[in-house]
């Protein structure tokens, strides 16, 4: 026997609609490209969607067409989206830190027909325009006043373009499970994949974000989302928000800690979510100015580990509640996040941060466990560990045009390629990138908790370990610094500072410092470019297996 219910579909245009009705006069506030602090409304922001939906339709775009942006978040980036979603198009966000080689591709494989572009990455759609074998118009998202020249072809100033429209359009109908939006993985290895996203999985995933033990948003609260809107569709927010009538502050192009804090402080706002190198920027400009965070309620970090120390300062010394999290592009992107369960609010203060160093639990509608090599099921006992896996509605399943091949096993499942334990309280905890893991004697090294652990010394600004060929244990991990600004810590000194902090076989057989470590264009810290760095590194400790076997 079936349920008798409305078969009432899930599409991302509903999601505007009801932020229009029951929260019309909730503010969008924007600190602009051009510079002024903008504000405006979720009414306002509806009605502007339609009319890009108008404007779009006018340029010949249609049902199941792909549109690009390359822009901050914003409102007129928030108005972009739901637009060419309620056109039935396709919303594809481009990274403007990925290489030109890169974003040529993409575009291409994505078959771009228009990029809407803020004034800061005008240059960049300049310098790869004509490689661009599908695009024919580009929206440059400014006013007549601000609309640069430029060597563009059918290039139009966003303004000018929406305001010949009328607000009237009625959304596409289109079917739950149709695409509305796309984003590249940051093509580690290999060509970039398309991850396409149905209105049914943004929705859904809406719905998980928003879960009190997630990011819990209200319409009471103020939310700021630094992360980029073109890294992971924001982590849901430019979605979650909308839904429950949040306010929504938008950083525009300004990163660094004062604006950040600027915006904090006089938008009152209650949430926030970002990479840790933003907030160390904040922790930095805080307490070089001895300001406070009296409004801001909890924090909420991912796209890669954030340290102990960082997690302590926030909670202790500014009453900020800090919540790990972790997700993939794959995953719409939420997975984990470190709330605390039942019970846990008792534990004293060291112990709850040793819960929430850890990337945290499984939102509902996210399943997880942890594989050997051979597909077995690994205990979560916190200490075995082994291939992340997971499966749901909002999670990838095939790339676009199949590239990649068979993403899933037999059962369901994504290999998500990070290594992983998980505890018996549901607590994930990421040691590493499969490929990134250090197998020494036949047991693995996890290069996450060196790294996190060597950023826990004062004089360490960032930290990277890598394996290095060994010929008595295949791989010893090499540890990796720069260090921090006016300070010159030696081996001997990062060495004290870890030994008895990790088992004694953990310790790194050598200690390098470099200026600069190499990055990926979403921030994570490139391996592959320092294993080629240090390729035929001669660790002390091979010296000595040498001399004891001549």
């Amino acid at each position: 026997m079936k349920g008798l219910m409305q078969d009432w579909p899930l599409l991302v245009h509903t999601i505007i609609d009801h932020a229009a009705q029951y929260h019309g006069d909730r503010e969008i506030v924007t600190r602009s490209i051009e510079g002024p602090i903008r504000r405006t409304t979720y009414m306002d922001v509806h009605k502007r969607a339609r009319k890009v939906a108008n404007a779009l339709k006018h340029l010949g775009i249609g049902k199941g067409d792909v549109v690009a942006t390359m822009a901050w978040n914003t409102d007129r980036h928030l108005e972009a989206w739901y637009g060419i979603m309620g056109l039935g198009a396709v919303c594809h966000t481009l990274n403007p830190r990925l290489f030109a080689e890169q974003l040529v591709y993409i575009a291409n494989h994505a078959e771009d027909k228009v990029i809407f572009v803020d004034l800061t990455f005008v240059p960049i759609i300049e310098g790869i325009a004509d490689q661009l074998s599908h695009l024919k118009h580009v929206i440059v998202m400014c006013d007549e006043a601000s609309m640069p020249e430029t060597k563009l072809k059918n290039a139009h100033c966003y303004e000018t373009l929406i305001n010949g429209f009328s607000e009237d359009f009625a959304w596409v109908k289109v079917d739950e499970n149709d695409a509305c939006g796309l984003c590249y993985t940051s093509g580690t290895t290999g060509n970039p994949k398309g991850v396409l996203y149905s209105h049914r999985s943004n929705v859904i995933h809406s719905l998980a974000v928003n879960n009190a033990d997630a990011l819990g948003m209200r319409s009471i609260d103020n939310v700021l989302p630094v992360v980029p809107m073109f890294h992971a569709n924001a982590w849901g927010i430019a979605f979650a928000a909308p839904a429950t009538g949040a306010k929504l502050v938008m950083p525009g192009a300004n990163m660094d800690g004062a604006s950040i804090y600027e915006l904090l402080d006089t938008e009152k706002v209650s949430v926030t979510a970002a990479v840790p190198t933003v907030w160390l920027m904040l922790l930095q400009h805080l307490q070089e100015t001895g300001k406070q965070l009296p409004y801001l309620n909890r924090v909420v970090i991912g796209g890669s580990a954030a340290p102990r120390m960082m997690v302590e300062a926030f909670e202790r010394d500014y009453d900020v509640q800090v919540f790990h999290a972790w997700g993939m592009t794959e995953l719409s992107p939420l997975g984990t996040l470190g709330s605390l369960k039942a019970g846990m609010e008792e534990m004293d203060f060291d112990k709850q941060i040793d819960v929430k160093i850890k990337q945290g639990r499984p939102v509902y509608t996210v399943e997880m466990k942890i594989t050997d090599d051979d597909g077995k099921e690994l205990d979560r006992d916190g200490v075995a560990f082994g291939h992340l896996m997971v499966r749901g509605p909002a999670i990838a399943g095939e790339y676009l045009k199949g590239e990649g091949g068979q993403i899933l096993d037999e059962d369901g499942w994504f290999d998500t390629g990070d290594v992983a334990t998980i505890d018996a309280d549901g607590y994930m905890t990421i040691t590493d990138r499969a490929k990134d893991v250090i197998k020494s004697g036949g047991e693995w090294i996890s290069s996450i908790e060196l790294e996190n652990l060597a950023v826990g010394h004062p004089d360490v600004a960032e930290a990277a370990v890598i394996g290095v060929v060994h010929p008595k244990w295949d791989e010893r991990p090499l540890l990796i610094c720069v260090a921090a600004e006016g300070k010159s810590p030696s081996k001997d000194e990062i060495l004290g500072y870890m030994d008895g902090k990790i088992a004694k076989w953990w310790m790194p057989d050598d200690v390098v410092f470099v200026d600069e470590i190499p990055h990926t264009a979403t921030g994570k810290i490139q391996k592959l470019a320092l294993r080629k760095q240090f390729e035929g590194y001669e660790l002390p400790t091979a010296n000595l297996e040498k001399g004891a076997a001549e």
